[in-house]
């Protein structure tokens, strides 16, 4: 199995979530990763700075 875009986003949620049940103070640092990481995949797009 190869990892792409649509199979990479369920499995970083569910590891996210089962992460949060465990250990809720952790909902503030996954959600900034997720969001810094979403957005630099955005402008990727963009700007493409990696390739």
């Amino acid at each position: 199995m190869t990892l792409t875009d649509p199979n990479i986003s369920p499995l970083v949620a569910l590891i996210a979530g089962i992460l949060i049940l465990i250990l809720p103070r952790l909902l503030n640092y996954i959600v900034a990763i997720y969001l810094i990481i979403i957005g630099v995949e955005g402008l990727n797009h963009i700007h493409h700075f990696f390739r």
